[in-house]
């Protein structure tokens, strides 16, 4: 089976095409068109015209190189932001994998429910890891690229208090222009506000089920910060009856507060 053609080739034909190469230039463009960066071998085989063997060899490959990791389930694959250097000379987020998941991992018997660390990309809290492989507590699995609306979940609530009123004002620009329930919601500055000082004034991220898709689910979240850098947010998840208010904020909020704050000190060796 063939590839597609990716690379074209030189009309003197005086370098041999690599087409290794060239059929991992095929996986990574499959991945990215799959929905939130993530599929399985099966599938980016079936759309790259290629062995399951040999995507899986391509993979691992671009897995070393830290262009994707693996996700929750088995034979899963999900595009790191490393691949954005590619074009935009980002800084490698290694510390992901590095830094953030042993200490998420380590944290599990402390918080019980499973946490998710998340990025903001495009308007959304973007989640990069979480533990709810590792968490006995999870209703979920396949959470790792799941696209968390700001104004609607903990960590969008805990990204949004936190950030500057520089970011706030580019964020609200890009999702003022939405047609859907966020474009809405970003348009309302008043109510924007509101939602920020009320979880300012909480000192944390609340959410009772407010986002509609995962209504029967509450969680708590805090902004993750290296130095004075605002780098994302993390949450815990649970049933939303399950954790009552004041044992969320005398339990879990120290523990979560710590493992940000470990997680922002220890990956400031990343950020320079």
């Amino acid at each position: 089976m063939t590839p597609p053609t990716l690379l074209s080739s030189s009309a003197t034909n005086d370098y041999k095409d690599v087409r290794s190469l060239s059929r991992g230039l095929a996986v990574l463009q499959a991945l990215n068109r799959a929905p939130g960066g993530i599929s399985s071998t099966s599938a980016l085989a079936d759309a790259c015209a290629l062995h399951r063997t040999t995507v899986k060899r391509l993979l691992e490959t671009l897995r070393a190189d830290g262009f994707v990791r693996r996700g929750e389930k088995e034979g899963q694959y999900y595009l790191t932001f490393a691949v954005r250097s590619l074009s935009e000379g980002l800084v490698d987020d290694a510390w992901v994998e590095q830094v953030a998941l042993p200490l998420m991992r380590a944290a599990v018997p402390d918080l019980l429910w499973p946490c998710d660390l998340g990025t903001v990309e495009g308007g959304f809290m973007v989640v990069r890891e979480s533990t709810h492989r590792f968490s006995r507590l999870s209703q979920h699995r396949g959470m790792i690229g799941e696209k968390l609306p700001l104004f609607f979940t903990a960590m969008g609530k805990a990204y949004l208090a936190a950030c500057s009123d520089k970011e706030l004002t580019g964020l609200l620009t890009l999702l003022k222009q939405r047609d859907d329930a966020v474009g809405s919601m970003a348009r309302d500055t008043k109510e924007v506000m509101r939602l920020i000082a009320e979880t300012r004034e909480l000192g944390y991220g609340l959410s009772d089920g407010d986002w509609d898709q995962q209504a029967p689910f509450g969680a708590m979240a805090v902004p993750l910060k290296c130095g004075r850098r605002l780098v994302g947010g993390l949450n815990i998840i649970f049933p939303k009856s399950a954790v009552p208010r004041d044992e969320l904020q005398r339990r879990y909020l120290p523990q979560l507060k710590n493992l940000a704050k470990r997680m922002g000190k220890d990956m400031a060796p990343w950020m320079d």
